[in-house]
Formats: structure tokens, C-alpha cells, sequence
């Protein structure tokens, strides 16, 4: 409605500047070019009466001329008298032009424009602003769920539930937070154990911290089957180099999963790397995947650049998005490098057949690490993607904007 209305309004400013000036009355013109050609015959009557009196014309001669001049101000006038009405023309042309104009464009517009776009686009800026309103609505929630429990911290089931909003959002310090006062509640409680640890773990980019394994052993006391807890603790030993026993969880875990699943196919990958690195695969059985590689471009925000030294360490590497947590790729560069561009492949993965081209889905983090450490320390700066895709060779980009906390 919007596109058809300033269509309009611009037709309308073209035609006025188009038609006013052929409806314009011209008579005035006319009438002004009359009178100069009387006044000219008067002067020239006025010099023929002074050569008359002076001697200079006979009044044969002076005859002869005053009709020459009479007649020749005749046919002047009669010129002008029979020129054709502009005025009307003008008149006819301005409705001819007022009428085809917009009747042309329209017609140009429908045979030549896309006529559904502007369907489309009005659909699209229905459904974003039905998306942002949602959005809006769920902050609106969470956010009164949060003022409530500060009035009634004792709400377990309202801890637990705005922990995992949290979650939801990506907002992982809060969700840790939250699962915190579920848990302080009810220290039993498996299923809190394992949210907590696994928020406490996203928040610091992934990495399984000493509280975030101290929960998982305590799940795993008071449920040794437990899915979730079998696979966050051998995430945790692959992590720290137990891959022993990180062998062990996972093949416990294995046999309590459906075979048909996809995770069950993730995982077996992972076990079969593990054998691997240990020695137990038969290395003939391994299928041989296509080359993955990564073109990352990484860059720095001012604000934080100027927060860090040229010298601390930045680590740009790839991990799965589902799975252990320790890079598949990694890269080291230090901060005067930035902006660089580095590349991301197999021959960089740090156990054997655990590489980029084993997963499908992974994140491409870039972080600067003051000390130096490889691992995720709190006042890290870090930036991320995720590639949901993972092709032969990806390209992408990633900006170090936000700090971990």
C-alpha cells in the first residue's frame, strides 16, 4: 500500500511540472505581438508624412507606399488572427499526457517489474515484525519470571525454568545463574546437576570446567546410566587427555543408545577415533572422508583491540557443534596480525580421524587469550560462527566482539 502511494505522489509532482505550462493562456503573447506590429506601421506612417512634407516623396510615391504599408499591417494582423488556439492545444495535450502517463506506467510495471515482490516483501516485513513482537513477548516473560523469584528465591520449578529460557536465548552466565539456585534447592537432583553443568560449560566457550566436572561425577554417582551425564564425562576426559576413560563412558553409553539415531552414528565416530588414537581400531575398517577445509577471516573490534596488547595470543580453530569440545583445527596468531586470514584442514587435527572432515556441523571461534593458555579463561575476548553445513572447503568470517565471562 505503502510502495502504491509514493508511486502516486511521484507521477503527480512529473505531471505538473509537465502540464501546467501547456495549459498556460497564451493570449497575452498573442495580443502583445498585435499591438507591436501596429505600433511599427505608425512609425513607418509617421516617416512616410515627413518625406511627404520635406519634399523627399511625391504624393504619387506617398500614396503608393501608405498602401504597400496598409496592406502589409493587413496581412500581419490576419497571420496572427489565423494561427491555430495553442491555448487549446496545450489544453487537449495536457489531457492526453494525464491520461496514457499513468495508464503506461502501471502497464510497463506489470508486463516488465515483478509485481510479487512487493507481495513477498510486504509478507516478509509482516512475518519479521510477527518474529521481533514474539521476541519481545519472550523477554517480557523471562524477564517477569526473574523479577517474581527475586521476591520467592524458594521456587525451584521457576529456577529451573527460567535457567533453561535462559539457555534457550543463548544467554549461558544467566542460565548458569539460574541452574545455581535450582540447585542449591535441590542438590540431588540429577537432571539440575547436568543443566548446570553443561550452562557453566557454554558460558566459558565450551570449556568443561572443575565445577562443571565436579557435577557430572555427582550425577553419575546417583545415576550411572544416564545419557546425558555418560556423554558430558567423557566430553570432559577427551578434554583433559583421558581418553581411556573417556573410552569407557562412551562405550557404556553406546550400548543404551537406539542404533538407528543419528547421535548414535556421531558417536560411534568419536569411539572409533578414540581407538584410534589409542591403537585398538583396525585401520583398514576406517572409511577415508573427503578433504575438509576452512578459509577463516579474522578481525578484531576497535573497542576491544584497544583493550589488549599486540602481543597476547589469538587461537582460531574449529570445533563440533555436537561432540567433544577440543579443537579440531587450531591456529595461533597473536593480535598485531589482526586482521588475517588463515586456513582450517585435517592435517591440523590434534587426534588422529578426529577432523574437520568427521563432523558435519562445527563452530569456527577466534579468541585472544591474555595468558597464553589454550584453554577459555574468564576475561578472554573471543568471536564465533556456526556452519550448520559443513562443505569440502567453507569461507567465512569472524569478528572478536564480546568477552567471556
Amino acid at each position: 500500500m505503502m510502495f502504491w502511494l509514493l508511486v502516486t505522489a511521484m507521477v503527480v509532482i512529473a505531471l505538473v511540472f509537465v502540464i501546467v505550462p501547456l495549459i498556460r493562456k497564451s493570449e497575452p503573447v498573442e495580443s502583445d505581438l498585435d499591438q507591436r506590429n501596429i505600433n511599427i506601421a505608425k512609425d513607418k506612417l509617421a516617416d512616410l508624412k515627413s518625406q511627404l512634407e520635406n519634399g523627399q516623396l511625391t504624393e504619387a510615391e506617398y500614396q503608393e507606399q501608405f498602401k504597400e504599408l496598409e496592406l502589409s499591417l493587413k496581412n500581419d494582423l490576419e497571420i496572427q488572427s489565423n494561427r491555430p488556439d495553442e491555448a487549446r492545444q496545450g489544453r487537449w495535450l495536457a489531457v492526453v499526457i494525464l491520461l496514457l502517463v499513468p495508464l503506461l506506467s502501471v502497464t510497463l510495471y506489470f508486463a516488465l517489474g515483478t509485481p510479487d515482490a512487493l507481495n513477498k516483501l510486504e509478507k516478509h516485513q509482516a512475518a519479521l515484525a510477527k518474529q521481533q513482537n514474539a521476541q519481545q513477548n519472550i523477554n517480557k516473560m523471562v524477564q517477569s519470571l526473574a523479577n517474581r523469584l527475586q521476591q520467592n528465591p524458594d521456587d525451584f520449578e521457576g529456577w529451573v525454568m527460567l535457567g533453561r529460557s535462559f539457555k534457550y536465548m543463548k544467554q549461558f552466565d544467566r542460565a548458569a545463574k539460574a541452574f545455581e539456585q535450582a540447585y542449591r534447592l535441590k542438590q540431588d537432583d540429577v537432571d539440575v546437576m547436568l543443566q548446570y553443568a553443561d550452562a557453566l560449560a557454554m558460558s566459558q566457550g565450551g570449556h568443561i570446567g572443575a565445577k562443571s566436572k565436579q557435577l557430572i561425577e555427582q550425577a553419575l554417582k546417583l545415576s550411572p546410566e544416564n545419557r546425558t551425564a555418560l556423554w558430558l564425562s567423557g566430553m570432559a576426559k577427551v578434554e583433559s587427555g583421558q581418553f581411556e576413560a573417556a573410552l569407557q563412558d562412551w562405550t557404556k553409553l553406546e550400548k543404551l543408545m537406539d542404533k538407528s539415531s543419528p547421535s548414535y552414528q556421531e558417536l560411534a565416530g568419536l569411539i572409533n577415533a578414540l581407538k584410534t588414537r589409542l591403537g585398538t581400531a583396525d585401520a583398514d575398517k576406517q572409511a577415508v572422508a573427503p578433504a575438509v577445509s576452512i578459509q577463516v577471516n579474522v578481525d578484531i573490534d576497535k573497542q576491544i583491540k584497544a583493550k589488549v596488547s599486540p602481543t597476547d595470543t589469538v587461537f582460531i580453530y574449529a570445533r563440533a557443534l555436537q561432540g567433544p569440545k577440543m579443537p579440531l583445527a587450531i591456529v595461533r596468531k597473536k593480535v598485531s596480525d589482526l586482521p588475517v586470514q588463515v586456513v582450517l584442514n585435517d592435517s591440523m587435527a590434534m587426534i588422529p580421524n578426529m577432523k574437520l572432515s568427521a563432523f558435519k556441523q562445527v563452530a569456527v571461534i577466534a579468541r585472544v587469550s591474555k595468558s597464553g593458555s589454550a584453554m577459555p579463561a574468564k576475561g578472554d575476548y573471543l568471536g564465533s560462527i556456526e556452519l550448520p553445513k559443513l562443505d569440502e572447503e567453507n569461507q567465512v568470517a569472524v569478528t572478536i566482539n564480546k568477552k567471556l565471562q
